[in-house]
C-alpha cells in the first residue's frame, strides 16, 4: 500500500484510537521490524521484546510524525536506536548470549553470499544517509517497485532509480573495507532475499496489547521509555554554552593555528568550509559534508550553537559534530562528557572561542581529548572532592507539582520577552533532571526525594530586579513543584583539569 495509507491509519489511531488501524501497521510491519531487531541483537527473544518496544514508541509518537514520513524508514531506524539501547542496558552476560548466537547464525548453512552480509548489514546502512537507506529499506526490505519507491521519496521513478543504484554502490564500497567483495547486483539479491524474515507467530498480538499498555512487561516499558530519551536526545540540540567566567582570567589569549584533519580532501577541497551555510545546525546539512575535523578560532563571534549527533545506536557513539563559538569549558564538557557544575578548572584557561566540526566515522570526543591536550596543554582525571551540594527533598505531601505522565514526552524551555521563564518536562524521573538543576543553581545537586516514578513538570519562574536568580529559581521549585533544596556537604565525584608540561 501506498505510504499515505500508512499515515491515514496513524492519524486514525492517534485520533480514534482505533485498535483496528494500529493492527493493521503493525501486521504490515512486524517483520521488518522483528528482523531488523533480530540482526542487532542476535537473540529471539531480545527482538521480541524490542519489536513490542518499537511499537510501544509508535503508539506514543502517532501524533506527532508528519505526514511526510516514511513509515517503513522510521520504524526501521527506530528499531535500531531500540536495539542499541537495549544492548547497553544489557549485563554481559547477555552480550555473550548475543555473540554465540550471531556466531551460531554464521555456522549455519545459510547463502553464501548473505552469510557474508548479515553481520556486517545494519552498520553498513547507518553509514549511509538518511534518503540513500530509506531507498534501501524501501525497494529491498519491502521489495516496492522503483516506481512506488520514487512516490515515497516525492521523486521520480528514473530518480528513484538512480538513488537505489547509488546506494547499493554505497553498501558495496563499505563491505568491500570490511574484506567482503561482492557486486551490487549480489548484494541487492541477498538482501531482498533474506533482510525480512517472518516474525514468530503471535507476536503481532503481543505488541498490539503491549502497545495498549495491558500486557507489557516491566523491562519492555523501561526499553521503550530509554529508546524514546535517546530519540530525544539525538535531535538537533541548540543550546548556549555553559560558562564558567569566574574561574577564567580575563586577558589571557591563547593563539590557536587553524587545524584540519581531511583524509581525502585537498586543501582547494576545503574551500567549502569557509561558506557560512555548510555551518548551520542541521543535521541534513551536516551529513552532506565530506569527512573532515576542523578546529579553529570562531569565526561566529556573536553565535553560540552546538550540534551532536550520529551513530548513537552503536557503541554510543556520536559521529558527527558541530559547535560554534564554543569556549574552553564548553569543549572540555564536550570531550569527557562531563557537565561544568561537577568540573574543576585551572585558574589560567584562555578565553577564546572555537569553531568545531567533525564529521569522520569515529567518535569524535576522544580526537577532541587530544587536541586540548596538544593545544593548550590540557587534561583531566575523575577525582573524589568534599563540595557543597544541594540535596533535593521533598517540600510538602506527596510533591503537588509532580503530576502523573500525560501521553507525550520531551523537554522544552522558553524565555518570554518580559523575561519571564517557562520549562515543560514530561515523562522524565527526578533523577535525569539534576544536570538542568545543577545548571540553574551553580552545585551539585543529589537526588534524596526517594521518588522513582516518572513524572510531567510545569515550571515557570521571573527574576524581579535586585533579586538573585538562584533564589527566585528555588522559591519556584519549592512553591510549584513541592520539593526543596537542603545545603550540605558530600564527598562527590569532579573532573579535575590540569595543565600538563
Amino acid at each position: 500500500m501506498p505510504e499515505s495509507d500508512d499515515m491515514q491509519l496513524l492519524a486514525r489511531f492517534a485520533r480514534e484510537n482505533s485498535e483496528r488501524a494500529f493492527a493493521a501497521l503493525v501486521e504490515r510491519y512486524v517483520n521488518l521490524v522483528y528482523s531488523t531487531a533480530l540482526r542487532c541483537a542476535g537473540s529471539p527473544h531480545a527482538a521480541e521484546e524490542i519489536t513490542q518496544a518499537v511499537f510501544i514508541i509508535l503508539a506514543r509518537k502517532a501524533g506527532a510524525l508528519g505526514g511526510k514520513t516514511i513509515l517503513s524508514g522510521w520504524l526501521y531506524r527506530t528499531t535500531r536506536l531500540t536495539a542499541g539501547n537495549f544492548l547497553r542496558g544489557e549485563i554481559r552476560r547477555q552480550q555473550r548470549e548475543q555473540e554465540a548466537y550471531m556466531q551460531s547464525l554464521l555456522n549455519e548453512p545459510t547463502p553464501e553470499t548473505w552469510g557474508r552480509i548479515a553481520p556486517l548489514l545494519d552498520e553498513a546502512l547507518e553509514k549511509l544517509g538518511e534518503r540513500d537507506r530509506q531507498a534501501i529499506v524501501l525497494r529491498y526490505f519491502e521489495n516496492k517497485s522503483l516506481g512506488e519507491v520514487g512516490i515515497a521519496l516525492g521523486a521520480s521513478e528514473d530518480a528513484a532509480k538512480m538513488r537505489v543504484n547509488r546506494a547499493l554502490e554505497k553498501l558495496r564500497q563499505i563491505f568491500a573495507r570490511r574484506g567482503v567483495t561482492l557486486s551490487a547486483a549480489l548484494i541487492a539479491t541477498a538482501v531482498s532475499a533474506n533482510s525480512v524474515s517472518a516474525a514468530p507467530a503471535g507476536l503481532s498480538l503481543s505488541v498490539i496489547a503491549a502497545a495498549k499498555g495491558t500486557a507489557a512487561a516491566g523491562s519492555t516499558l523501561t526499553l521503550a521509555h530509554g529508546a524514546l530519551k535517546l530519540m530525544a536526545w539525538t535531535q538537533i540540540k541548540t543550546a548556549a554554552v555553559i560558562g564558567a567566567a569566574t574561574l577564567l582570567v580575563a586577558g589571557t589569549t591563547t593563539v590557536v593555528v587553524e587545524r584540519h584533519f581531511h583524509p581525502h580532501l585537498s586543501a582547494t577541497d576545503l574551500s567549502w568550509a569557509d561558506d557560512p551555510r555548510n555551518w548551520k545546525s542541521d543535521s541534513r546539512v551536516i551529513d552532506r559534508l565530506p569527512p573532515v575535523f576542523i578546529f579553529r578560532p570562531t569565526r561566529f563571534p556573536n553565535e553560540r550553537s552546538s550540534i551532536q549527533f550520529g551513530n548513537a545506536a552503536v557503541n554510543y557513539h556520536y559521529n558527527k559534530a558541530l559547535e560554534k563559538g564554543v569556549d574552553i569549558t564548553g569543549l572540555i564538557a564536550d570531550a569527557y562528557g562531563w557537565n561544568s557544575v561537577r568540573t574543576v578548572y585551572p585558574a589560567d584557561l584562555p578565553t577564546d572561542h572555537f569553531d568545531l566540526l567533525f564529521t569522520l566515522p569515529e567518535d569524535w570526543r576522544p580526537r577532541l581529548k587530544t587536541e586540548l591536550k596538544e593545544r593548550f596543554g590540557l587534561a583531566a582525571h575523575m577525582e573524589k572532592r568534599n563540595v557543597e551540594v544541594l540535596y533535593l527533598k521533598v517540600a510538602g505531601p506527596n510533591a503537588p507539582g509532580l503530576r502523573p505522565p500525560g501521553g507525550g514526552y520531551g523537554w522544552a524551555s522558553t524565555t518570554g520577552s518580559n523575561g519571564e521563564r517557562e520549562t515543560t518536562i514530561q515523562h522524565h524521573m527526578l533523577g535525569d533532571l539534576t544536570g538542568w538543576l545543577e545548571g540553574e543553581t551553580g552545585k551539585p545537586v543529589i537526588n534524596q526525594t526517594g521518588l522513582n516514578g516518572e513524572y510531567d513538570i510545569h515550571l515557570k519562574w521571573k527574576v524581579p530586579p535586585g533579586q538573585s536568580e538562584n533564589e527566585v529559581f528555588q522559591s519556584a521549585i519549592r512553591d510549584q513543584l513541592g520539593l526543596e533544596f537542603v545545603p550540605g556537604r558530600e564527598n562527590v565525584n569532579m573532573l579535575v583539569v590540569e595543565k600538563t608540561p
